[in-house]
């Protein structure tokens, strides 16, 4: 994304990605879900304008999921597992990821090694193995953790060097969006228009996506 685009994508973000809370559901989906912070429509079109990494879930989606997370983040791996509990029984999500870095230096590097294996096909790998697998400490031990999930290392450290700019870009977008949503941490994660309070339960996500099915479509373009 070049520059002049990027500014005009994160001063929209800023200043459209705010909450709605009053009136939020109707009818049904009022009484299936607490009132919960929305982002407004024109945010919601920020945050999903390419490039993101729609990773997961269902190609022909009418709900889509965007969490905001870092591979270091307790929270993040909990919530891990109900996630893919969630997609696996409904065809009709798509799941967003944000890589949001912000518990130091290992949780960067892993990031942006997690970003550079997209051009071999394997962001998808490396996101699961370095969420799934123990507490990152250092940039050794997260490179035998990809290598061992099958990327192709010489490579990755070609694209981590080839694409630095374009790494930097897309975590510094990730960065803004989260500061816009004013979100206290990671996960931060957004059903629909929703913004959860925190991690939740699978039937709460069941509920809550019925909610949003209930208010309309709000998927990625």
């Amino acid at each position: 994304m070049r520059p002049a685009a990027r500014r005009a994508l994160f001063a929209a973000i800023a200043a459209l990605a705010g909450v709605m809370t009053q009136g939020a559901f109707g009818g049904a989906a009022r009484a299936a879900v607490p009132e919960l912070q929305q982002v407004t429509p024109a945010g919601r079109r920020a945050i999903l304008t390419p490039p993101v990494m729609r990773a997961a879930g269902g190609r022909h989606a009418d709900i889509t999921i965007v969490e905001y997370f870092d591979y270091n983040c307790p929270f993040c791996r909990r919530v891990a597992p109900t996630l893919a509990q969630l997609l696996a029984g409904d065809r009709k999500i798509a799941l967003i990821y944000k890589d949001w870095p912000i518990l130091g230096a290992p949780s960067v590097y892993a990031a942006r090694s997690a970003l550079a294996a997209r051009w071999q096909g394997k962001y998808l790998v490396a996101h699961d193995a370095l969420l799934d697998g123990p507490r990152l400490t250092g940039d050794e031990q997260i490179d035998a953790i990809l290598r061992r999930a099958g990327i192709d290392m010489p490579r990755l450290k070609k694209d981590l060097a080839a694409h630095s700019a374009e790494i930097t870009a897309a975590l510094a977008r990730n960065d803004a969006e989260a500061r816009a949503l004013e979100l206290d941490g990671t996960p931060g994660i957004i059903v629909g228009s929703t913004i959860l309070p925190g991690i939740v339960d699978l039937g709460f996500f069941k509920r809550l996506v019925a909610a949003e099915r209930a208010s309309g479509p709000s998927t990625a373009e």
